[in-house]
């Protein structure tokens, strides 16, 4: 597998997860919690780091946070390495804490801040240890919605401006906009995430390769390059689908809506749009779509045909 582009520039804002190696905890308890915590602290104040949501899980951490300085490696290296560090001391222990590198998604801000972070703070509530959000203490939810002080190296404001001025206001609508999806079906924002490196409409994704990595042409980087300069348009997308599945119009409708929320880089709002659907209809189909691909092994031959016509490279 081709690894994923590390792409960096002053100002980028990344989703950032870290997994612990095996799948084992990384979090025993509360004060290896509070130590990492310390570490995001010491990563804003040494190297000016950004953070504006994060959830520690128990084997996991999820964080949104901002490279004012384009020093994303530096900034893991001091957070991950320093907690390896703390906690192979504490438990007398010796070797990786974590597995492999940290995994970074480049995102656009004003598209995705509110809806990753969502998924971030409903995190807990997926994974059962928690029924409501703001129960969990071990996330920034609690300082978004006013329920605890907020750090002085937590930034919600950039997410919360979404929401409202006043940020009494802001807290209770956002409060609103997480809690919106407890006990629904839902797709996370990161599905759209491109060559396993970006997340971002496609005026976003065309930028950031022109400026950023459109000079890196090494063997490894090619496949993921590949993926990033590939953004179909719905258009092509609907043609070439109607094409593959032309004997079958409501099939290829279904199959449409699949490729388009899975490929086309662009909101569910505009897809929504081209087939005159509610945003619901579309998440749905793209839910559903491919279980019904693997109840057929036909389809399967279909898809990888719409794929070629398309160039997808999907790694």
């Amino acid at each position: 597998m081709a690894r994923p582009l590390r792409i960096a520039y002053p100002g980028a804002y990344y989703h950032v997860t870290s997994r612990g190696n095996e799948q084992k905890d990384v979090f025993k308890n509360r004060k290896d919690r509070e130590k990492f915590l310390d570490y995001l602290a010491s990563a804003t104040e040494r190297y000016g780091a950004v953070i504006h949501v994060y959830c520690l899980m128990n084997n996991h951490y999820h964080l949104l946070l901002e490279t004012p300085g384009g020093n994303l490696s530096q900034i893991m290296r001091h957070i991950n390495g320093a907690y390896t560090t703390y906690f192979n001391v504490k438990r007398k222990r010796a070797g990786h804490l974590f597995q492999g590198r940290f995994k970074a998604i480049l995102v656009e801000a004003d598209e995705y801040a509110a809806e990753l972070s969502r998924y971030i703070h409903l995190n807990p509530v997926r994974a059962g240890m928690v029924e409501q959000p703001g129960e969990y203490l071990w996330s920034s939810f609690q300082s978004y919605i006013g329920k605890s002080k907020t750090p002085g190296w937590l930034r919600t404001d950039f997410v919360l401006g979404c929401f409202g001025k006043s940020r009494t206001d802001a807290g209770k609508r956002y409060k609103t906009f997480v809690e919106e999806l407890l006990g629904k079906e839902y797709d996370s924002p990161l599905q759209g995430t491109i060559g396993s490196a970006v997340l971002g409409t496609p005026g976003f994704v065309e930028a950031v390769t022109e400026v950023h990595v459109g000079k890196r042409e090494t063997e490894r980087d090619l496949p993921a390059l590949r993926q990033l300069f590939i953004r179909p348009s719905l258009d092509e997308i609907v043609k070439s689908v109607d094409t593959v599945f032309s004997t079958d119009k409501k099939l290829a409708r279904q199959a449409g809506m699949y490729f388009c929320h899975r490929y086309s880089g662009e909101r569910i709002k505009e897809i929504s749009k081209q087939y005159e659907v509610t945003e619901s209809a579309i998440t749905e189909a793209a839910r559903m779509f491919p279980k019904r691909v693997e109840k057929n092994e036909g389809l399967v031959e279909q898809i990888e045909m719409v794929k070629e016509m398309l160039k997808i490279c999907v790694l």
